[in-house]
C-alpha cells in the first residue's frame, strides 16, 4: 500500500530522464545528481536550509556531470556551493559520498558519517589492497578466473576510492547533527548506514535503507559485519516504527506508507531465504557462486554482469550466512564455499 508522492520523480523515472529539482517542504529541496552508466540513473541529494546556509544529505557520484548538476541544483534552490555548511552522509558508497570531499574543499563544510562507515572509507584508501581483497573474496565464493576478470575492476578503477573523504565528525545513533534532524542508525546496506528523521516535518530521509520499488543490496563483503542481513532486518523493523508521513529515499521517488513498505521488504527476504534453503537442499555442497546463478533475479543470470553480478553473489552470500547464523545451514570448513543443510 505504498503511495507515490514524488509523482514528477516517478514520471521522470519511467521516461528514463533526470527528475526536476523540487521544493519538498519549505526549506527542504531534492536535487537529482546523475550516475551516468548506472541502472540507478541518479542519486537524490537533499538540501536543508540552515540559519547561515544549507546542509546536504549525501553529495553524489564523483564525476564531472554530477558535480555540474549539484552546483546547478543548489543554484535553483537559491544557494551557492559556498553556502554549504555540512554534508550528512547516509553511507560510504561512492554514489552518495563521492563528491563530499570536493564540496568540503569548495565550501569549508564539515562531513559527518557513522563511525563504522568512516572505518570502511579508511580501509579502502589502498586501491591495490582493495582489489586483492575483492579477488580473494570472489574465489572464496566459488568464482573462477573468468569471474574475477568480469567482476573485479582494475587497480586503476579502484583508485577513485581514494577520493572518498574521511569525515570531520562522527554521527552516532540518536545524534542531532543539525537542528530538528535525528540520526537513526540502520545497518545492513552498509555497517554504518544512517537515515535522518526530520522530527518536525515527520519526514524520513532514508538513503538506501528503504526504497519504494526495490530492496537495497545487502552484501556480505570484506569489511562488512558477520550478518548484514540480520542487521538489516532488525533495523528495518525499528525504522517501521518511526512516525514518518513521507519517505525521501536516495533513489527513484518519494513515497508514503513506510510501515507497509517495511512489511513488504520483510516478506521479500523471507521468500528469498526460503528459496535459498530449497536450493541448498537440492544441491548440497554447492558454492555461493553456483547458488547465486540458480536464484531468481529480475533478469536472466547471463544478463547479470560485471559489478552487478558480484553484488548478486554478495547478496546470496548474505542470505546464506544469515541462515547459517540461525543454525539452518552449514558451510564446509574449506577455502571455497560449500553449503549444506544443518
Amino acid at each position: 500500500m505504498v503511495e507515490v508522492t514524488g509523482t514528477a520523480q516517478r514520471a521522470a523515472w519511467q521516461r528514463k530522464e533526470l527528475p526536476p529539482v523540487e521544493l519538498v517542504r519549505p526549506g527542504l529541496w531534492s536535487i537529482p545528481v546523475p550516475m551516468t552508466g548506472s541502472p540507478l540513473r541518479y542519486v537524490l541529494v537533499y538540501a536543508l536550509a540552515l540559519p547561515d546556509g544549507v546542509a546536504l544529505v549525501d553529495a553524489g557520484w564523483p564525476a564531472d556531470d554530477a558535480w555540474s548538476a549539484l552546483v546547478a541544483g543548489l543554484a535553483e534552490c537559491g544557494y551557492a556551493l559556498t553556502d554549504v555548511r555540512a554534508v550528512l552522509v547516509t553511507h560510504w558508497h561512492a554514489d552518495h559520498h563521492g563528491l563530499a570531499g570536493a564540496v568540503r574543499e569548495a565550501s569549508g563544510a564539515w562531513i559527518g558519517m557513522h563511525a563504522l562507515d568512516a572505518a570502511a572509507v579508511k580501509g579502502r584508501s589502498d586501491p591495490t589492497a582493495f582489489v586483492e581483497n575483492i579477488t580473494a573474496w570472489v574465489r572464496a565464493r566459488g568464482g573462477g578466473d573468468g569471474d574475477v576478470a568480469e567482476t573485479v575492476g582494475s587497480i586503476e578503477d579502484a583508485r577513485r576510492f581514494r577520493a572518498l573523504a574521511e569525515p570531520d565528525r562522527i554521527i552516532e545513533d540518536g545524534d542531532r547533527p543539525v537542528a530538528g534532524v535525528r540520526a537513526v542508525w540502520t545497518p545492513g546496506h552498509t555497517a554504518g548506514h544512517l537515515c535522518f528523521f526530520d522530527e518536525d516535518r515527520r519526514l524520513l530521509l532514508a538513503g538506501d535503507h528503504v526504497l519504494p520499488r526495490i530492496s537495497p543490496n545487502i552484501t556480505l563483503h570484506p569489511g562488512q559485519t558477520a550478518d548484514p542481513l540480520g542487521d538489516f532486518l532488525r533495523s528495518l523493523t525499528r525504522t517501521g516504527e518511526l512516525p514518518a508521513d513521507e519517505v525521501l529515499p536516495a533513489h527513484e521517488y518519494r513515497f508514503a506508507g513506510l510501515r507497509d513498505r517495511v512489511a513488504a521488504l520483510h516478506a521479500h527476504h523471507a521468500a528469498r531465504l526460503a528459496e535459498v534453503t530449497g536450493l541448498v537442499s537440492a544441491t548440497p555442497g554447492a558454492t555461493t557462486w553456483d547458488l547465486a546463478s540458480r536464484l531468481t533475479w529480475s533478469r536472466p543470470w547471463p544478463q547479470v554482469q560485471g559489478m552487478i553480478r558480484r553484488s548478486a553473489v554478495g547478496e546470496t552470500y548474505a542470505h546464506l550466512a544469515h541462515l547459517a547464523r540461525r543454525g539452518e545451514l552449514v558451510r564446509a570448513d574449506s577455502d571455497v564455499d560449500a553449503w549444506r543443510l544443518a
